[in-house]
């Protein structure tokens, strides 16, 4: 065999093999706080980072009227019903929510709060699934109020993006 096709065969192999000698994804905490989430997360070559579309919260209530807030329940019941169908999702592509390396989180203001996002009841379900003793990985996250999202009803929406081990 020629000794340029015994390298090119060399360096294949070692093409498919670099994942794994690939390091670990990063995540680095925020100094001096044990608010849960990562300041950065570094995620090395060879990778695949997988997106997910935005999802939102199922009914909780079916006996509640139909397109309404009290049929989805209030922010900490729809972010923790949106995290589970994220969790859902994710196992069917054969990952985790400890995978999760960044979050996009939509809170709409609550008619119940005059109108203002409820950040404590988002975060009561937020760390049901991350910062925990079984799933420690945090994701670099921003928590943003909007105006509205496609259902009135609707009071979170949650996009993530993943990283496969």
């Amino acid at each position: 065999m020629k000794k340029s096709i015994r390298v090119a065969i060399i360096f294949a192999g070692l093409a498919m093999t670099g994942s794994a000698f690939a390091d670990d994804v990063v995540r680095h905490k925020i100094p001096n706080s044990d608010f849960p989430i990562a300041q950065a997360v570094e995620v090395p070559p060879g990778k695949t980072t997988v997106y997910l579309s935005g999802a939102v919260p199922t009914v909780i209530d079916p006996k509640a009227e139909k397109g309404t807030i009290a049929a989805y329940g209030d922010t900490e019941a729809q972010t923790e019903s949106v995290l589970k169908s994220v969790e859902k999702t994710l196992d069917g592509l054969g990952l985790k929510m400890g995978d999760v390396v960044k979050m996009q989180a939509f809170l709409v203001g609550d008619p119940a709060r005059n109108g203002e996002m409820d950040f404590a009841g988002f975060m009561k379900s937020y760390t049901k699934f991350f910062g925990t003793a079984e799933q420690p990985n945090l994701p670099v996250r921003s928590v943003v109020k909007v105006a509205g999202l496609a259902s009135p009803a609707f009071l979170v929406e949650i996009e993530v993006t993943a990283v496969r081990p």
